[in-house]
């Protein structure tokens, strides 16, 4: 496999994947594309608090060989973006263009004992995380889990939990279960705003999971974790839910960053002051064109790198580059026995609950995610336009 390349893409999740595919359409058959990722597979990340991860997950070599893009397994170390290199522990790549997309890791916190904690953060997290249920609802005991961090993935995970114990044939245990959902925070997923809270309280309450607000986790241990009111709690696991910042790969690259260590990038997604570089997915900060920075998401992800690419492509090309915009956004949180809450906007009025929430949050986790089915060339290289999937989210709000 050669190692100079037109367009070099660093990362494997939906931004990399997405901006590999739209730049070899733009770009045609004569640029030389190259997708560079530690991992082999296009992981379903926001269905990881689900029942059965190791299923969760879909082969990125025979996609991106339908549409010529060499697929390097490798793990990016470093970056020269003067001599334009990319270094991994054995080989170099040079590029012309180069978008880096190697997404978010969680912020773990930085306490004794949390190396007993567990997380669903990727898909071997998870799969290790499965595990530890199958082997709990093999005593057939009562069992405790804590959940730390009511955000997004906490609340679908807590709210999935009864229902991952009778997917390992232990629905004693499931009924029994005691769920604790510990945050630092005064209200429960924060972020998420005011709109859908209600809806996420009651079914938390209906759920029997108990909330502990107000209170961090001070030392975790194989069988308890200590709070900062003092208190200490018995678990039987623990799963961390703490967030998300730049993968540490983002530090490379010269630039100013937020808060989250998000590359902070202009209207095309490229880094002030750093020639033919892009940044793309959950390692960038912009604006979507409402006011507001993109969220660390599947949703904003995936069309952050069908930009990337475009651009990258055109740069390349001498094309004028396009903009990035996202003016919609939803969200649809998964409530376990409960349905689902769909959102529509930033300031995330409800626009759907329980069943019919539900319907389109399967559709949402099932099809929106993914690539096309069995595609071809032509039908994937048609999904990586930006147009079709800004018309897949309004569709997506209206529950079809």
């Amino acid at each position: 496999m050669k190692q100079d390349h037109d367009i070099c893409i660093v990362g494997g999740g939906f931004a990399g994947f997405w901006s590999a595919v739209a730049a070899r359409r733009v770009a045609g058959p004569a640029a030389s594309i190259a997708l560079i990722s530690a991992g082999e597979k296009l992981q379903m990340r926001p269905r990881l608090y689900e029942k059965n991860p190791s299923a969760l997950a879909v082969d990125l070599e025979p996609l991106l060989t339908l549409v010529d893009v060499d697929f390097v397994h490798r793990c990016a170390t470093g970056l020269d973006t003067a001599k334009k290199r990319v270094t991994t522990a054995t080989h170099t790549y040079t590029y012309d263009r180069l978008v880096v997309a190697t997404g978010s890791v969680m912020s773990r916190p930085n306490i004794p004992g949390i190396e007993f904690a567990h997380s669903i953060d990727t898909q071997s997290e998870a799969i290790a995380f499965d595990e530890r249920l199958a082997e709990l609802a093999a005593r057939d005991q009562p069992t405790t889990i804590a959940v730390v961090g009511s955000g997004f993935v906490g609340i679908e995970l807590a709210l999935e939990l009864r229902d991952r114990f009778i997917a390992h044939d232990a629905p004693s245990v499931a009924e029994s279960l005691r769920i604790v959902l510990v945050d630092r925070g005064t209200e429960v997923g924060v972020t998420l705003g005011e709109g859908p809270r209600p809806v996420i309280l009651e079914a938390l309450r209906d759920a029997r999971v108990e909330v502990r607000l107000s209170v961090g986790v001070t030392e975790l241990s194989e069988q308890s974790i200590s709070l900062s009111d003092g208190s200490h709690l018995p678990v039987d696991a623990v799963v961390l839910a703490t967030g998300l910042v730049a993968s540490p790969f983002t530090a490379t690259l010269p630039g100013d960053k937020d808060e989250l260590g998000r590359l902070i990038v202009d209207a095309t997604l490229r880094v002030p002051g750093v020639p033919n570089v892009f940044v793309s997915g959950d390692a960038v900060a912009v604006d979507t064109g409402s006011g507001h920075l993109a969220m660390q998401s599947c949703q904003h992800a995936m069309t952050l790198g069908r930009y990337s690419g475009e651009n990258a492509a055109r740069d390349l090309l001498d094309l004028p580059l396009i903009p990035y915009q996202q003016l919609r956004y939803v969200t649809c949180l998964d409530l376990g026995r409960a349905g689902a809450v769909l959102t529509s906007g930033w300031d995330r009025a409800v626009v759907s609950r329980g069943e019919e929430a539900k319907t389109t949050k399967r559709f949402i986790n099932t099809v929106v995610i993914y690539p096309p089915e069995n595609p071809t060339r032509e039908t994937l290289l048609d999904a990586s336009r930006i147009t079709p999937l800004e018309t897949a989210a309004a569709t997506t709000v209206a529950g079809t």
